[in-house]
């Protein structure tokens, strides 16, 4: 009897990110459509061989994506809006990058998060097109693979009630009509799997570890009995990730041949209803052992403990080794960091290191423990080296930490209060207008920050470039309009890498991406110490930009919890406590601007809804910690030193109490891609601070025009007072180019005008 290996899903950016340059080469009309193909392809298959060499048993093919995997599910289904202009048959790819980016005619589909990952997927819209199957996606990705490589794969696809609950545009009164369409596709792909012969098909549904109700379940329970009866030959892995199922002993009773189980993160819930329900014995398990979303080695002493464990209630040739979640949430090989001190590199395991770990658990029990006594030991040192470096035990940090007292996160006066002395001291008119922080960096800033990293440039050269970016953008500003101006960010590589780079307790690599979306990529920070505030970060381009304009210059933080939920966090202590360290050294930053004269500061929090567990009786213990932890980052300034903070994609009426509870002066929401829907939170619940309702996203190329900026502006108005109303993009602009930039801020300005003016007459 044997034990095998598996995996979820694998990244598909690449080692060197070719995954992104070829599809900006494409966006930009540097190569054709067919090169692009050809290019994925290859990629895709270099994935496929890589986890072939490394011994993994079954490989799942269809994880690779040229956007997003839940797009390509609703491509696949056809749920194409009617804006996109779709005529049926296979959805071409200019259609398919319309929803993802928007286009001269259409407005991008919404993005959010997914889960409670650093990952945004792109909604689904159902609609009334009739749904049809365009193109079996999972079948193409079999046949590929093993054509190509002689790989039997398992086919992967997003559940169908995953999918349902991540897509918009039904009531709930609509679900079955909704269910009637999607599950014959869903027969309809299984069976053709199994006209090919396919093993097993990978079925997601993480939806099952969030808290779903009793009568959701139900609907699992008949979506699953239906598809069972339709296609009785194909072995359906139902795999779920990120936390503990919720409904444990319904699930693994639904008629399917494997349950993956996540024994990582919901590790020992799921583990205690192994010990309370036990697993059925004709069933295979999927032993999410392998930690998917963090980069730290596995002590394999310690999760061959948990295998021993498993075999007590399901066998060894029912047993599957694979990690928590889709690997593509950790950077792809270690390789190519070779600056990092050997204590730290050599506690890390990035994708390909897993692929490894996950093959000694393996061998561990199909052979003996005995046969990888080596490596357990070497993984058992590796992470005492690790726990034993200074940077992890300093009195001072935990010194401040234990000093913290209620009064840290206070303001000195309310909000109503400060609100009268904020206004007297920057005298803004109606809908004040600014923007998010950042700027266009273009090809030319981040040439010149590698020349200057790479030592080519002087500090003062490189200083000098910085001033002249923020000399033009002020400029710019000025000649727009906008009320209340940013510097721009051009000295920042990323939000959350920049003020890692400046505090103790960071450490950072080389080429260690992921995706955040789209195309876009970050390079997370590792948070491996304790962390401490060393010196000013942001002072001096915020004093310099303030010289050079009469209007409010916001200082620009990243704050806490974002700078947390973003990074790789150390996995020692918990995150409570981290969030604490860098609130205490966000605190003193923001100190230092209001003692420079900085006096409108914005502490951006867009992961502070992504950080959100799972299970709802888990909200209140984060929220919590994570407000608070805002809080101790801003309360100790003025009652006339304005705080701002900016959030992005989410569903804000889930937890607008804990966004009041920040105690911030003025936060700036996302709206355009939401079509404004977001402002009906406000129908139930009296805001009572300033609020910005981004008026255009600026994750698509397209200009939107003054007239819909005005239409959102109005339908905010439709429940915020127009004393409290801000009118802002979506995000930052770091991604955009210069004109759009310009065109879109232009236009922007010139609709809160036009509604300030309409005020003005409605008023007097």
């Amino acid at each position: 009897m044997t034990t095998i290996s598996s995996t979820i899903g694998y990244p598909y950016i690449g080692e060197n990110r070719e995954w992104k340059r070829a599809l900006e080469a494409f966006w930009s009309e540097k190569i054709q459509e067919e090169e692009l193909v050809q290019t994925m392809k290859e990629l895709r298959l270099s994935y496929l061989q890589k986890q072939k060499e490394a011994g993994i048993d079954v490989i799942p093919v269809g994880d690779f994506t040229f956007y997003d995997r839940v797009l390509d599910t609703a491509v696949m289904f056809g749920m194409v809006p009617e804006r996109y202009n779709w005529q049926g048959g296979q959805v071409p790819l200019t259609t398919y990058f319309s929803m993802a980016r928007g286009n001269k005619e259409a407005v991008a589909s919404e993005m959010t998060k997914w889960f409670d990952t650093n990952y945004h997927y792109i909604v689904p819209e159902y609609g009334q097109r009739k749904l049809a199957l365009t193109e079996n996606k999972p079948l193409s990705a079999y046949r590929e693979a093993k054509e190509a490589l002689g790989i039997e794969g398992k086919p992967v696809l997003i559940g169908p009630y995953t999918f349902l609950k991540l897509s918009k545009g039904y009531e709930d009164h609509e679900i079955p009509a909704f269910l009637l369409q999607l599950l014959p596709l869903y027969e309809q792909i299984v069976k053709e799997l199994a006209a090919e012969g396919v093993h097993w098909v990978q079925i997601e549904e993480p939806i099952l570890s969030t808290s779903i109700t009793r009568d959701e379940m139900k609907t699992v329970q008949e979506i699953y009995s239906q598809l069972k009866k339709a296609v009785p030959e194909v072995k359906i892995m139902l795999q779920t990730y990120f936390d503990a199922v919720e409904w444990y002993e319904e699930a693994i009773t639904l008629p399917v041949e494997g349950i993956g189980l996540d024994f990582v993160h919901g590790g020992e819930a799921n583990l205690k209803n192994l010990r309370t329900f036990g697993f059925p014995k004709d069933k295979h398990l999927g032993a999410g052992l392998i930690d998917g979303r963090n980069i730290w080695r596995a002590d394999l002493g310690a999760k061959l403990n948990i295998a021993d464990e498993l075999l007590h209630f399901v066998s060894a040739d029912k047993l599957c080794i694979q990690p928590s979640c889709n690997l593509q949430h950790v950077p792809v090989s270690l390789k190519s960091e070779t600056k990092l001190e050997e204590a730290l590199r050599g506690a890390l395991a990035f994708a390909d290191e897993k692929l490894l770990e996950i093959q000694i658990i393996t061998k561990g029990i199909n052979e003996s423990r005995a046969s990888v006594l080596g490596e357990i030991e070497e993984s058992a040192d590796a992470c005492k080296r690790l726990a034993d470096l200074p940077e992890r035990n300093r009195a001072d940090v935990d010194s401040e930490i234990g000093a913290l007292g209620n009064g840290d996160s206070s303001r000195n006066l309310p909000y109503a209060e400060r609100k009268i002395a904020q206004q007297a001291a920057f005298s803004l008119p109606l809908l004040p207008t600014t923007t998010i922080g950042s700027f266009p960096q273009t090809p030319e800033v981040r040439k010149t920050r590698t020349k200057w990293r790479k030592g080519e440039l002087t500090d003062v050269q490189y200083e000098e470039f910085i001033n002249e970016n923020i000399r033009e953008w002020v400029g710019i500003q000025e000649e727009i309009g906008l009320d209340v101006f940013v510097h721009g960010e051009f000295e920042r590589t990323d939000m959350v890498e920049y003020f890692g780079e400046k505090l103790d307790g960071f450490v950072f690599t080389e080429k260690a991406w992921v995706v955040s979306y789209g195309s876009r990529c970050v390079k997370p920070p590792i948070i491996y110490g304790d962390v401490a505030f060393v010196e000013p970060m942001t002072v001096k381009e915020s004093v310099y930009a303030q010289s050079l304009t009469d209007k409010p210059m916001k200082g620009m933080l990243t704050g806490p919890v974002t700078i947390l939920n973003w990074s790789f966090v150390r996995d020692d202590v918990s995150w409570e406590t981290v969030a604490n360290q860098l609130a205490l050294a966000i605190r003193k930053e923001v100190e230092a601007l209001e003692a420079a004269g900085i006096t409108m500061i914005q502490v951006d929090e867009p992961a502070l809804r992504e950080g959100l567990p799972l299970k709802r009786n888990e909200w209140n213990n984060y929220l919590d910690w994570a407000v608070k932890a805002f809080r101790i980052a801003t309360a100790s300034v003025k009652e006339t030193t304005q705080i701002h903070t900016h959030m992005c994609y989410c569903d804000f009426n889930q937890f607008i109490d804990s966004i009041s509870a920040l105690d911030a002066d003025v936060i700036s929401i996302e709206t355009s891609r939401s079509h404004g829907e977001l402002v009906h939170a406000f129908n139930d619940y009296h805001y009572d601070k300033g609020i910005g309702l981004g008026v255009y996203d600026i994750h698509s190329p397209r200009v939107p025009s003054v007239d819909e900026m005005a239409a959102i502006i109005e339908k905010g108005l439709e429940v915020l007072s127009p004393e409290q109303f801000w009118v802002n993009p979506d995000c930052g602009l770091k991604t955009r180019k210069h004109a759009e930039t310009v065109a879109s801020l232009t236009n922007m300005t010139a609709a809160a005008k036009r509604v300030r003016e309409q005020l003005s007459v409605t008023q007097s």
